[in-house]
């Protein structure tokens, strides 16, 4: 393994933690803002769960990343480069701005960005892409759903209940309703990191003839997510947990729940989806539930202006760092 093989995984690794320290917000900020944790504590068992989808979900989602979006065989070290510096860079612009926005979505726009500047539109596996572009849609609007659904469903089995009981048991309920869409988050987002890496593995012939991910390799990314969780996006988690809508603890718990479906079926199907826009659709439809202006729909559309940029911003600052890679480095 070269020295050159050995930075590119650093800099994967540093991505996986990035996505953590982005992506602790979706995992943590309702149960910070219903002051059902400390922000300290929140982090912890977040992350401690992060980890732990190492023994619950399969390598799905990683064999996707790792070759369902561009043809592996055109995959070269300046492809993976750009891609990570294109995510990276579009991570650390969406912290500075307090913006909620998908770390997946910017790998895969990595990828397409630079995969173009080498080998044209060809080279991408549209089938792959197009199913991935569509969750842009259909994961927030799941999320919104399951939330309301649950919403609607908790708040008619508790109407007879006491406010203060309500609360007691849903502060309770909602340490399980983070553990499990922590679980869901680690068992989709890890998994994009590994297929990056693999991909690398395999461009330079380290696996053999047959594609696959490596133990070390997987170990290695949930670690790096989980560390990223316990550091925490603070700016991202006031967006989420404050500024899209007022949650009490069972707001929070329909949201978590809602979410951590939607993310379970996605990795179990292999499908990258976004955790950002699952969870922050999820505490769209618990908000509209009392009503429609408890939602603060001028920070939504912030958010989802965002989420269009996503794939095309990282994608431009992919295609430009390999151009230069190109150029300048090989």
């Amino acid at each position: 393994m070269t020295i050159s093989i050995i930075l590119l995984i650093l800099l994967a690794l540093v991505f996986d933690f990035l996505n953590g320290f982005n992506d602790s917000a979706n995992s943590i900020a309702t149960v910070v803002s219903t002051r059902v944790l400390s922000p300290r504590r929140a982090v912890m068992w977040a992350a401690f769960f992060n980890f732990a989808a190492f023994f619950f979900f399969g390598l799905h989602v990683a064999n996707t990343i790792g070759k369902g979006v561009v043809d592996i065989t055109v995959v070269d070290k300046g492809i993976i480069f750009g891609t990570l510096i294109g995510a990276c860079t579009w991570n650390l612009t969406a912290w500075y701005f307090g913006l909620p926005t998908s770390s997946s979505h910017a790998l895969i726009g990595g990828m397409i960005g630079s995969t173009l500047v080498k080998a044209g539109p060809g080279a991408l596996i549209w089938k792959g892409i197009i199913k991935i572009v569509a969750f842009i849609l259909i994961s927030p609007c799941a999320g919104l759903i399951l939330g309301l659904g649950f919403g609607v469903l908790v708040y008619r089995l508790a109407s007879k209940s006491a406010p203060a009981k309500v609360d007691h048991i849903f502060r309770k309920g909602q340490l399980v309703s983070a553990a499990l869409y922590s679980l869901g988050h680690g068992g989709n987002d890890a998994q994009k990191t590994m297929g990056i890496i693999a991909s690398l593995l395999f461009s330079a012939g380290l696996l053999g003839d047959k594609f696959y991910i490596p133990f070390w390799v997987v170990m290695a990314c949930y670690c790096a997510i989980s560390l990223g969780t316990m550091f925490g996006g603070w700016r991202i988690i006031k967006t989420m947990g404050q500024k899209v809508a007022k949650l009490k603890p069972v707001d929070g718990f329909c949201a978590e729940t809602g979410a951590s479906i939607m993310l379970f079926i996605c990795s179990g199907l292999g499908i990258p989806v976004s955790t950002t826009h699952t969870i922050t659709g999820a505490i769209m439809g618990v908000g509209s539930l009392k009503r429609m202006s408890a939602v603060r729909w001028g920070i939504a559309r912030r958010i989802v202006f965002a989420w269009v940029l996503t794939i095309p911003c990282s994608a431009t600052v992919a295609a430009l760092v390999y151009f230069l890679f190109h150029k300048f480095v090989r």
